[in-house]
């Protein structure tokens, strides 16, 4: 494992350091890295994808569990250096490794189907990765991911609750998610100004609906776009009227004046299936 002097060593020699643009925050704990797989609950027959794998921590601890893991890393001094650093490291683990310099952003698909998706994830960037590898990776049982606390709180918000809004509606389509742990700011170099947490994020079946996901998405996003509103009012764009919208929520057997934060995934299936059926009647 790399330890917090380590990691400075390896940045140092590599002429890296953090950036903000990537929202580089590199784990120096090797117990929050062992951490990390054992609630991910890694084992070696595992295809483990990792995002934004830095310096190498946290892979290293992945290959320890016998994964094969892949890491895609956008920065191209970071990805060119993991292989080099887990053969000095863990050279009995380092032909499980596969590094691809990518934005994750970009990928559509691996050699292998991975199983697991384990990363410390940039704050800024992280509710679209899960949700893009949730949708492009179906063979994804498991995701165990280190984001912002509040990102957390908004990705495991059941319905009704103050954070919950488009992050944890869209998460659950494909998955059950809950809260696995906080992490402290000191396991970080350099020490970030808000606080982490795990979330652990388990892979469903997807509610039975004959809407497609992309337009349950759109129903999603339509009725947080003004949280405020009504359902009758912030349906109305996308329902063609407010009229309209009232009348797909009735079908759907949901009152026109209730707020999207009250609904659950199956709830928005059912009215984008109701929007469905008045376009084809119309």
């Amino acid at each position: 494992m790399l330890g917090p002097s380590e990691i400075r060593t390896l940045a140092a020699s590599l002429g890296a350091s953090p950036t903000k643009k990537w929202g580089q925050n590199f784990v120096i704990d090797a117990g929050t890295v062992r951490r990390i797989v054992r609630i991910a609950g890694v084992k070696p027959d595992d295809h483990v994808v990792e995002i934004g794998p830095g310096l190498g921590s946290l892979t290293l601890a992945l290959l320890e569990a016998g994964a094969r893991v892949t890491a895609i890393e956008i920065d191209p001094t970071l990805a060119d250096a993991l292989p080099a650093t887990v053969a000095s490291h863990a050279p009995d683990d380092a032909h499980r490794l596969t590094v691809i310099h990518a934005d994750a952003m970009t990928v559509t698909g691996l050699d292998a189907e991975p199983t697991l998706l384990v990363a410390n994830l940039p704050y800024n960037v992280s509710v679209p990765v899960i949700l893009r590898f949730l949708e492009f990776f179906p063979s994804l049982t498991t995701v165990l991911v280190m984001v912002q606390s509040e990102v957390a709180d908004r990705l495991a918000a059941p319905p009704g609750s103050r954070t919950y809004g488009i992050p944890s509606a869209k998460a659950a389509w494909y998955c059950t998610v809950r809260r696995a742990g906080d992490v402290g700011r000191s396991v970080f170099w350099p020490v970030p100004r808000v606080d982490s947490a795990l979330v652990l994020m388990e892979r469903r079946d997807a509610p039975l609906t004959t809407a497609p996901r992309r337009e349950v998405f759109a129903v999603i996003d339509a009725a947080f776009a003004q949280r405020r509103k009504a359902l009758r009012g912030a349906l109305s764009t996308i329902a063609g009227s407010p009229t309209a919208a009232e009348a797909a929520l009735r079908a759907s057997g949901i009152e026109p004046l209730t707020r999207g934060e009250q609904l659950d995934v199956a709830a928005f299936a059912r009215i984008a299936e109701a929007l469905e059926s008045a376009r084809v009647a119309s």
